[in-house]
């Protein structure tokens, strides 16, 4: 980052802000812009990360939003523990043979080895189980609305920071019903509260729908997804929501007192959304400067820069504070950039970098004229605006933001989403980082077989009320040939 104007020797850029431009290698992009837009850095744990400070205030933001949004709907926070003796784990069938590979495991204690090794918690949904048997007795304890915020681990071969770390954080959604049309409810509420989340605070477009049966949640009856599309093409899983049926309520005896007097197991749900959710905030609205922060969860959604001399350096920095005050009577989030010995042009890299959605600059002249020079994250140019209009614009300003940053990553999903029926051509469509609509037969075989060719993965079914892609039809699979098995194309595509 050099000069006042920002720009490198060879300009453009990726030569002003220092990142790898995501056309030459999307990979380095993202890893470079994570650090030094001082979102986290490397840890001395392997296969963790650090979060520094302006990532933790923009999880803070999500933490937020859903939390109240939880609560909202009739949610109940609770806290548990960490560790879960294995033996739960070991007791859904399908549960353990899922996650096996990626447990971490607790074998001692000191110096004194367990008899039961402890497993740090991959998710939940056992030691919840145990715990409710002895919390539930009759139908009228029902439902129970669970969730608790923290840190889960699985083991990671090849980690990325907020997309595949071996310890990250997420709330995870529990719920027990009495019976299944509640449930399957309580499922679909939740993957639309994370559709509502997506589209309306992150301006992230995501696909609802259904997981084939290869790629549901271990133990799970039915896994739910919202799927978005990356600027590389690729697929983010970006939450779930499952109906477990009875699997757990039957393993932990969960059951209760119906009201004609009989006993019959819970049904259950689990949910969530991860820091994973922060990956694809980067890689659907970032560029090659950086950053783009969707204005509604931006940890700073206005910062103030102070344009001045040495010796009217704090004169401007006061008049700044005054700006900003006046922004945050509006419900701004506002930064006043007061660093002292650092040029103009690296300060408004530097926020470009970090994808502020709006800079505000404040000169000497600018306070005469009683204007302030406003130039918006999304805009190549700037604008010379009288203060009080600035001012009292600005929350119009961030909703269009807001609006661009949305329209623009639909109009990428719906460009690189393509309709295909030959196998050939599904396969080169994948190859170019595209997305696939396409039929399939739903056989597990015909799906792995699809993936050991293109590395592409069945990313979900969309619902019949799905924004985008969900009209029915017949057709056979694109692969085998055999009958479509879901009367609609699926969704197929790399993923992170």
């Amino acid at each position: 980052m050099t000069g006042d104007n920002g720009k490198g020797k060879q300009g453009g850029k990726a030569q002003q802000y220092g990142v790898t431009p995501q056309s030459v290698d999307f990979n380095d992009w993202y890893n470079e812009v994570v650090k030094k837009a001082d979102l986290a850095d490397n840890s001395p744990v392997a296969g963790a990360m650090v979060v520094r400070p302006y990532g933790s205030a923009l999880w803070e933001n999500i933490v937020r939003w859903l939390d109240d949004r939880f609560k909202a709907t009739g949610h109940e926070s609770l806290v548990f523990p960490t560790l879960i003796p294995m033996g739960f784990i070991t007791k859904e069938a399908d549960h353990v043979e899922g996650f096996a590979p990626e447990l971490f495991t607790v074998n001692k204690i000191g110096t004194e080895v367990l008899a039961e090794p402890y497993v740090m918690r991959p998710t939940s949904e056992t030691i919840i189980g145990h715990m409710w048997a002895g919390w539930l007795n009759s139908y009228r304890d029902l439902p129970f609305l669970h969730y608790q915020w923290g840190s889960v681990f699985r083991a990671e071969l090849r980690t990325k920071a907020f997309l595949r770390t071996s310890e990250f954080y997420w709330h995870e959604g529990h719920t027990a019903h009495a019976d299944e049309p509640e449930a399957r409810a309580e499922v679909r509420q939740m993957l639309d509260i994370y559709h509502e989340f997506c589209r309306d605070v992150l301006a992230l477009p995501v696909v609802r729908g259904e997981k084939t049966e290869s790629e549901r949640f271990a133990g799970a009856v039915a896994t739910y997804s919202i799927e978005g599309m990356m600027r590389d093409g690729k697929a983010l899983q970006s939450g779930t929501s499952h109906y477990l049926g009875q699997n757990f309520s039957r393993a932990f005896d969960v059951k209760y007192q119906t009201r004609e007097q009989k006993e019959e197991f819970a049904h259950t749900t689990s949910w969530a959304i991860s820091s994973r959710i922060i990956g694809a905030i980067i890689m659907t609205h970032g560029d090659d400067a950086g950053l783009i922060m969707p204005p509604r969860i931006a940890p700073i959604q206005v910062v103030v820069i102070p344009v001045g001399r040495k010796e009217n350096f704090d004169e401007m920095v006061a008049e700044g504070e005054q700006l900003a005050a006046e922004l945050r009577a509006q419900g701004v989030r506002v930064r006043v950039d007061k660093r002292d010995g650092v040029t103009n042009g690296f300060k408004y890299n530097d926020w470009e970098l970090k994808g502020v959605p709006v800079r505000v600059e404040l000169g000497p002249r600018d306070l005469e004229s009683g204007v302030v020079v406003v130039k918006s994250r999304n805009a190549d140019d700037k604008e010379t605006l009288p203060r009080a209009e600035a001012v009292a614009g600005m929350t119009a300003r961030l909703d269009g933001i807001h609006t661009w940053l949305l329209d623009r990553a639909t109009e990428y999903l719906r460009s690189h989403t393509l309709e295909v029926d030959d196998y050939d051509a599904f396969k080169q469509a994948i190859e170019n980082g595209n997305w696939v609509r396409a039929y399939h037969c739903g056989d597990a075989d015909c799906e792995k077989a699809i993936k050991d060719d293109t590395k592409a993965t069945t990313r979900n079914v969309p619902l019949d009320d799905a924004e985008f892609f969900s009209e029915r039809g017949e057709g056979t699979c694109v692969r085998c040939s055999k009958p479509s098995a879901y009367g609609k194309r699926v969704i197929f595509g790399r993923q992170y």
